[in-house]
């Protein structure tokens, strides 16, 4: 399809939406930012808090006009149950519903590994985890992932809003652990993903995972090529300095286990913002 030419960032402060903030307009887009928090540098930027109803006018005026959304906020760790819904499920729908409401043909939404995060890692010889690896979460973080990835499927079905979600494995400048060699999103692949998500053609719902082209990748990024995606970073560059100074994770441990690692046994916490 044509690109976009004006996309709403939902989650613009945050350090996805920060660094594709500055990625994004390379590839033409006008970006209308969106966050619950003030936009460093962005005086523009719209405030809003998606599960507020309150705040429904503003998330609707702030959909209006673009011609897709990259929804980037939330919370992005574990957090109690209640925080996760209003978050992460609440503000989900009232989104959708805007879109649905302003007739925003797609969305490319930040799903997350741990969707499927007590999905077993593949061992050595096996093929990698498949996209359409059944949900497995592993955290409350992780079954938000998973209604997100349900309710883009119900707009597609009921209201043919498009949307890629993006199953993001470790998002960093660079790799900060032996686990991220395999999941690790590059910044300029991750523009790169997002790029193909808007773009490609007939995507009704899809999932892909989203990572660069690790030589230790333990999933399989087959439908996100077939957009058009084309990663061009690989985390084995950090692999020697990383194994040097953590030593490879123990057998039996959650990183060797589970594609989820630490998250299913003790994911790190959310701590809310302080006033």
């Amino acid at each position: 399809m044509p690109a976009p030419r004006t996309l709403l960032l939902t989650g613009a402060a945050g350090g996805v939406g920060t660094l594709m903030r500055e990625l994004l307009p390379a590839y033409g887009y006008e970006l209308r930012l969106l966050d619950a928090a003030p936009v460093p540098g962005a005086p523009d930027a719209i405030v809003a808090d998606l599960a507020d109803l309150a705040d429904r006018a503003a998330l609707r005026e702030a959909v209006r006009g673009v011609d897709a959304v990259v929804h980037l906020a939330g919370i992005a760790l574990e957090a109690d149950f209640d925080a996760i819904v209003a978050a992460n499920v609440t503000g989900l729908h009232h989104l959708y519903e805007a879109v649905r409401e302003e007739g925003v043909g797609r969305v490319v939404f930040a799903s997350s590994n741990h969707a499927v995060g007590f999905t077993r890692r593949p061992a050595a010889g096996e093929p990698p985890i498949p996209v359409t690896a059944p949900h497995r979460p592993d955290t409350f973080y992780g079954l938000s992932k998973c209604f997100g990835e349900d309710l883009a499927q119900l707009y597609w079905d009921r209201h043919g809003v498009e949307t890629v979600s993006v199953r993001i494995g470790s998002f960093l400048p660079e790799p900060d652990s032996v686990r991220a060699l395999s999941l690790w999103l590059s910044p300029a692949d991750c523009a790169r993903l997002v790029h193909a998500a808007l773009t490609a053609e007939g995507v009704g719902h899809t999932v892909v995972y989203g990572s660069s082209a690790n030589t230790r990748a333990c999933w399989d990024l087959s439908s996100a090529r077939a957009l058009g995606y084309e990663p061009q970073d690989d985390a084995e560059v950090y692999a020697e300095k990383l194994i040097a100074e953590q030593g490879m994770p123990p057998e039996g441990s959650p990183d060797v286990l589970y594609l989820g690692g630490a998250f299913t046994a003790d994911a790190p916490r959310w701590q809310p913002p302080t006033s």
